[in-house]
Formats: C-alpha cells, structure tokens, sequence
C-alpha cells in the first residue's frame, strides 16, 4: 500500500512532493547482539510486489525480497547500535539512535520518515510515528525487511565466533535453547547485560 496512494493516511501532514523513508527496527526483544534498523526510499515507479511485516514473512522470502529492495530502491541504508549502547541507553533509546543513523545514512535526504510505532527519534527532518507502520506502509515494510536479514547474517556470524550459544537458530531471542546455553556457558560479550535473564546469570557468577 503506498500512502500517497491510499485515503488511510490523507490526514497526515504530507504531500505527492515528499521525499518519503520508511524506518523500522530489527532486534528489541533478543538477549544478545545489536539492536539494528534500516530506512528505505523507495521507488513508486519500480513496485515490490509481496512487500510486508518481516515478522508475517518466513526467512526465506525474506531472503528474496531483501535483494529486490536493495536493487529497487531509491535508497537504502541500514545501521545498528551496540550491545554496549543498548546497556547504557536502554534498548528504547538504542533503537532510536539506530533508526537516526538509518535515516542519515541515506544517500538521498529525505523529507519525511515514516516510523514503525508510537515514537520517533529526534531528527533535522520530519518524523510521524505510525504504529504497525510496517504491515501498513510499503517503504517501512521495506525497511523491516532489511533490517530483520541484516540482523540474522549478522548473528549467524556471531554464532561462528560463539559456537556454544546456537546463535544461528534463536537470532539471541531468549528461547529454551538459549537460556539453556546462557546458564551452562554464561553470558558472553555480545549478551546484553542490563537484560533480567542475562543479569540473574551476570550476578550468579560473581
């Protein structure tokens, strides 16, 4: 659904001339690994068909549609903030500043950015917040999609780095698996540490 082109969103303060990014985040709820996001322009002269939620898709369409957007696009950019950053900040904030450096990342300046929920980070350009953005408008969709495989390739190295937590096959969400792991090896230096599962096992090795 492109907004310009739908009366769902003809309330919202912009016009046919924005310069439009869709913005979401990958990675809020996992145990361990940065927190990413992307922002994507895309084209409305070159649709993506099949453009949704990351979460309603299964990996491997994700893995089709990922370098669709990448060719398709205007512009695309994708950045993450640290397990460090997440500790410190919180992971509210983290994600924030991951979709910031998404959105300043882009090779063409955008107008507008269309966030995924209820907050915006603090930007120069414009920013509305729309929650389930990313199952309603197709650029934040785009976005979602690119920041949920950056994510995944990114802990399937992490997995080869740290072989004992199964990072390839949870993505360092707190499954059965994974708290399994974390209580039999402990937390390592990508698990997030202001996080109660991480922290109970932080504080029983002391």
């Amino acid at each position: 659904m492109n907004p310009q082109q739908s009366g769902l969103f003809d309330d919202l303060p912009y016009s046919l001339e924005e310069i439009i990014c869709g913005v979401d985040e990958a990675g809020r709820g996992p145990l361990a690994g940065p927190v990413f996001a992307a922002a994507v322009i895309l084209d409305r002269n070159r649709p993506i068909p099949g453009l949704r939620d990351s979460k309603k898709l299964n990996e491997a369409r994700r893995d089709e549609l990922a370098p669709l957007i990448r060719e398709h696009a205007i512009a695309w950019a994708v950045a993450k903030a640290s397990e460090e950053e997440i500790d410190r900040l919180n992971i509210l904030q983290a994600s924030l500043l991951a979709m910031k450096r998404a959105v300043y990342a882009l090779e063409t300046v955008p107008t507008l950015a269309l966030i995924d929920g209820n907050k915006c980070p603090v930007m120069r350009i414009q920013s509305i917040a729309i929650v389930e953005g990313d199952d309603k408008i197709e650029s934040i969709s785009a976005a979602s999609i690119l920041a949920k495989t950056a994510r995944d390739a990114a802990l399937v190295k992490l997995h080869k780095k740290y072989p004992q937590y199964g990072f390839d096959q949870h993505k360092g969400y707190g499954t059965a698996l994974h708290l399994e792991r974390l209580r039999e090896h402990g937390a390592s230096p990508v698990h997030r540490r202001s996080f109660a599962p991480v922290r109970e096992v932080l504080e029983r090795d002391l």
